[in-house]
């Protein structure tokens, strides 16, 4: 029988698994590229005593508004990467190893790498169990203890050439769920979860980044899940429950809604912002562990590869093989559905088939078509509104080479507007868009790049109420 939440857990995995193998091995895909030689970047806690010399944290703190409706126990998983490090050794006449920088292999070249190894920790608490002041006898704690595995290393006759041998060192954490009830006429939950890096490091040990990572929880993130309750997105509350949601403290993760559109019951809780019920992209034929990947550029120049290189790849980590074999294997009809999807198109169009470019509507334009041309032309279409080349702001006039502040809003700006809050920029255009509203596209002083965004008319975009007018003396003053 199916299990709902499972069902949305497995969803949300999907997305997850994104999260923690993001970077993890980037194209090139092999070990000895330079862009591989600084790794795990994402959701990295390390033990206490190594947080001054490596930069990194230790602790991981999740806040989320959940009403419990008819819920009545909090399902939860941790997972992240441990670090197990792989090192080759061959065969010696004599029948011992000697550890080796390469075993050359007619299908692959094994090299030493560190690998990263799923790991899992799952709670199941009864709500009640985690509220008052008794909650953190509930801490779950978990112990890996230093291992060591060897795998032989065969020709295809089953002859013994070598071995891989895989080094983990202890990881030592705890994660700790607490309930509080929120004062207010409506019965809401803060649910609070921190995950601990616990691990006591030897005094001998050394200091540096590449140590500690052993000793480490990477790609760090939280599945949560309440059958029978609802979560409350922190990026767009209900008005009821702002306050609520502003108050919610969250320190190096980002919790959103996860499983489809609709669904509430499941939150995922990551360590790289995502918007509430994120999904893979329907088009990607699989996995490809770039960070920011475009899977159409990582295809095309994965498939041009030499033997030798792909041949490096396959032996640098099997998910790097994997992707190889992925590309190698990949069909043009596959391919060329990376190149692009406009789902918004497809209320308009009623196409709902992945990968397939939306019909033309019919404007009543004669539009020219084929390559080069697109199947909608503004300059043609009379009922696009026509915009104004200047908008009033805080009762000044605003149009192109006027100066002004930026003040993007809290709720309507990215992650990367709010780098911008207050810095002063020129005004080029005033644009308008298909839903009829009115932005303004401007450049950032001091940005190096300036003369390349204007050449190639590539600007950022503000509303007229998330900027300011530059008055003469704050002119004056930069």
């Amino acid at each position: 029988m199916s299990n709902p939440l499972e069902d949305r857990f497995e969803r949300a995995r999907a997305v997850a698994d994104a999260v923690l193998f993001e970077g993890y091995v980037l194209y090139p895909y092999r070990a000895s590229a330079a862009k591989n030689q600084l790794r795990w970047q994402f959701g990295v806690l390390v033990p206490p005593a190594w947080t001054a010399t490596t930069g990194e944290h230790s602790v991981q703190r999740t806040e989320c508004l959940l009403e419990p409706r008819k819920g009545d126990r909090l399902h939860a998983e941790l997972r992240f990467l441990h670090v197990r490090r792989r090192t080759v050794e061959r065969l010696d006449a004599d029948g011992g190893y000697t550890e080796v920088p390469e075993l050359d292999l007619p299908d692959r070249v094994l090299v030493p790498w560190d690998e990263g190894h799923e790991e899992r920790v799952l709670i199941h608490e009864p709500l009640d169990g985690l509220t008052g002041d008794q909650a953190p006898v509930h801490a779950v704690r978990f112990d890996l203890p230093d291992a060591v595995e060897y795998e032989p290393v065969t020709d295809d006759e089953g002859r013994t050439l070598g071995r891989l041998v895989r080094r983990r060192k202890r990881l030592t954490g705890e994660l700790r769920p607490r309930v509080e009830e929120l004062p207010g006429p409506y019965r809401v939950l803060r649910l609070t979860v921190s995950v601990h890096n616990t691990t006591a490091v030897p005094e001998e040990a050394g200091a540096d980044r590449e140590t500690a990572l052993a000793h480490s929880l990477i790609g760090t993130h939280l599945l949560f899940g309440v059958p029978g309750g609802r979560f409350l997105s922190l990026t767009d509350p209900p008005e009821w429950a702002r306050p609520a949601a502003a108050s919610c403290r969250n320190d190096r993760t980002w919790p959103v809604l996860a499983g489809p559109p609709g669904a509430d019951d499941v939150m995922l809780s990551s360590p790289i912002i995502l918007e509430d019920h994120p999904a893979v992209a329907e088009e990607s034929p699989g996995p490809l562990y770039d960070a920011t990947e475009i899977d159409e550029i990582l295809s095309l120049r994965t498939a041009a590869l030499t033997d030798r290189e792909k041949r490096e790849a396959r032996g640098t980590d099997t998910r790097a093989a994997d992707v190889i074999d992925l590309v190698d294997a990949m069909p043009g009809a596959v391919r060329e559905r990376l190149h692009g999807a406009i789902r918004g198109l497809r209320e308009v169009t009623g196409d709902d088939t992945p990968g397939e470019p939306p019909a033309a509507p019919d404007t009543g334009l004669s539009l020219p078509q084929g390559p080069g041309h697109p199947w909608w032309d503004p300059a043609q279409d009379t009922d696009v509104a026509e915009v104004p080349d200047a908008v009033v702001v805080d009762g000044e006039t605003v149009r192109a080479g006027s100066r002004v502040k930026l003040t993007p809003g809290a709720r309507r700006s990215d992650a990367q507007d709010s780098f911008l809050h207050g810095r002063h920029a020129t005004v080029e255009a005033v644009v308008g868009d298909l839903d009829g509203e009115t932005h303004l596209a401007v450049v950032v002083d001091d940005d190096p790049g300036t003369d390349v965004r204007r050449a190639q008319g590539r600007f950022l975009y503000f509303k007229p109420d998330e900027v300011a007018p530059l008055k003469e003396r704050e002119e004056e003053a930069t």
